[in-house]
């Protein structure tokens, strides 16, 4: 068994992530967090962090060199046992940091899975597992070759932007040579794929081993693209346990977790169920907890804190000890979640019993609602996404992507 206090690198370009370093800290573990200047002010666990350590600029700001050199020299003074990203725009800054410093963990290709969509579509395709036809932006044959023999709609996708930032939407080939032709140098780091119209689901799972130890399965009522490209309200819920859904898609999870390498921590995994042949196709995963809120309507069905339970299987890895699961209740539970035209709206007025949470962000208004019967979570989400577009809602255009990853 290894030491007992043991030294945890939280890397985070955002602020997320508190109950994972009070979890680590509660564990006995010394915990150190590298972030952005600019989040500086943000209400951290203090006390729960044993020294902060701050990066000029935020996200693709950051000079890996720099960062390398700085957390090189902590460990003139400290043993590090683990580096850990707390959000996808930290994959690639952990991963470098692990292979250069070589400590335990994923490494750069096997992190590419989990950033690089064109890297999840191939490695998806060579594992077999369904996901839609696609195409890189390469080979000026291979382009004209998948838009004659590919039906649109496709998508412009960036390879390794999040969720749907930055995607568009292209109906012929024109458009689809004239965007290309727009991006110049930077062609190379999008992909063009076949846009299949379904309904979207995502996995949010725990791992260990390699073999999931917790899943759950929930269904966007509005899709994440749809939301991006059109404003509207963001609306999610587990569906029916052990239905013919939740069975599919939970195979599939296992096929990816599996096929793309995974070993330990969390992952949040989309797929779509296509409107056309009823099949499940695989859209893209992370290994991370799921953003908006997702982790909290998660606890709010199963009584599982992703966060938490990640912080566990960190503390089991680095002191080679086992994990082990709380009890799962089968629950449901639902978010709706907008942009509100108000700095704090007042949600009150929202007061079912079922109301277990509400979204603490400002210029956002948002609850999470919760019951023994998934009919029930629908109809108070229904209920309140229109009270919520009535009273609250706003609409901000979607931020162009200007520094790509």
């Amino acid at each position: 068994m290894g030491k007992q206090q043991n030294t945890i690198v939280c890397v985070s370009n955002f602020f997320k992530g508190a109950d994972f370093m009070i979890g680590l800290k509660e564990l006995g573990n010394t915990v150190f967090l590298i972030t952005s200047e600019k989040l500086r002010d943000k209400p951290w666990p203090w006390q729960h962090i044993d020294e902060v350590f701050y990066m000029p600029g935020q996200d693709t700001d950051w000079n890996l060199e720099d960062l390398l050199l700085g957390v090189g020299g902590l460990m003139k003074n400290n043993q590090i046992d683990a580096i850990v990203a707390l959000d996808d725009f930290d994959v690639e800054k952990a991963t470098y940091l692990r292979e250069n410093l070589r400590i335990q963990g994923m490494g750069q290709t096997t992190g590419r899975y989990f950033r690089d969509k064109l890297a999840m579509r191939m490695r998806a395709k060579s594992c077999g597992i369904s996901n839609p036809q696609f195409c890189s932006l390469f080979n000026d044959h291979d382009i004209n070759t998948f838009a004659d023999t590919v039906a649109a709609p496709w998508v412009l996708k960036p390879r390794s932007e999040a969720s749907a930032s930055g995607i568009i939407k292209i109906h012929d080939k024109e458009s689809l040579w004239m965007h290309i032709n727009e991006m110049g140098n930077n062609r190379f780091k999008y992909l063009v794929e076949h846009f299949r119209p379904g309904d979207v689901y995502h996995c949010d799972s725990l791992i260990v081993d390699g073999k999931i130890v917790f899943s759950i399965t929930s269904k966007y009522l509005a899709t994440p693209m749809e939301i991006s490209q059109g404003g509207g309200i963001f609306r999610s819920a587990n569906i029916e346990y052990d239905s013919p859904d939740d069975k599919a898609i939970k195979e599939i999870n296992a096929q990816v977790i599996k096929g793309f390498g995974l070993k330990h921590g969390a992952a949040h995994s989309e797929y779509i169920k296509c409107k056309e042949d009823g099949r499940i196709y695989f859209l893209e995963t992370s290994s991370r907890v799921g953003g908006a809120h997702l982790a909290e309507m998660v606890e709010s069905a199963s009584d599982i804190n992703l966060w938490k339970e990640w912080a566990k299987i960190e503390d089991a890895l680095v002191k080679s000890t086992k994990y082990k699961l709380p009890k799962v209740k089968k629950g449901y539970a639902g978010i709706v979640l907008t942009l509100s035209k108000f700095e704090k709206p007042d949600l009150s007025s929202f007061d079912d019993k079922e109301v277990c949470f509400t979204v603490p962000l400002d210029y956002h208004a948002g609850l999470i609602v919760k019951s023994d019967k998934p009919q029930r979570v629908l109809e108070l989400l229904d209920n309140y996404a229109d009270r919520l577009v009535r009273d609250f809602a706003t609409v901000a255009a979607q931020p162009q992507v200007k520094h790509l990853h």
